[in-house]
């Protein structure tokens, strides 16, 4: 490296060391999990009451309250006829500088954590590398008002989807 590029690469490495401690790259939300600048309100558009179309053998619903306090507060249930077959108690929180979207199906405990690990627009991922299944779970809110959740055992993996629509009152 001549003279000159050292130069430049030092500049540089002074005005990234500037601008990250004044302040300049806070609020930037896209990244490698980092999650220092996501709030739970960014995942507000995962609130309401949502359900899978009826006509299949089962029928999935989640209904998410509103984010606030550091956290959105959910559950889940899966009906088949007239019989719940299953559901989950589900949570999205605040934890310092992370934040956790935790699962307690059939209300078991202890709960299961996923850290949220990218978020992008109306996309969310969280994990859990530790975990047998799920590792991963993604929400998606669609261009239609749809949204979509999708549990994996990682990327590339087999997946299940639930393709959810507003439920009508």
């Amino acid at each position: 490296m001549n003279d000159r590029t050292r130069v430049k690469v030092f500049c540089l490495a002074v005005l990234v060391l500037t601008l990250t401690a004044s302040g300049a790259f806070r609020g930037v939300k896209a990244g490698f999990g980092q999650g220092a600048a996501w709030k739970i309100s960014d995942l507000g558009w995962i609130a309401g009451d949502w359900q899978t179309a009826a006509g299949g053998r089962a029928v999935s619903e989640e209904h998410w309250i509103r984010a606030a306090g550091g956290s959105m507060m959910g559950l889940s249930r899966t009906l088949a006829g007239d019989r719940t077959v299953s559901y989950e108690f589900l949570r999205i929180e605040e934890r310092g500088e992370a934040i956790y979207y935790v699962a307690s199906p059939q209300g078991k405990c202890p709960a299961t954590d996923f850290k949220l690990t990218r978020l992008s627009g109306q996309e969310a991922i969280f994990e859990n590398p530790e975990h047998d299944f799920p590792k991963r779970i993604i929400y998606r809110r669609n261009s239609d008002g749809g949204l979509t959740a999708i549990v994996d055992g990682g990327e590339g993996t087999k997946s299940q989807t639930f393709a959810f629509k507003m439920m009508t009152k």
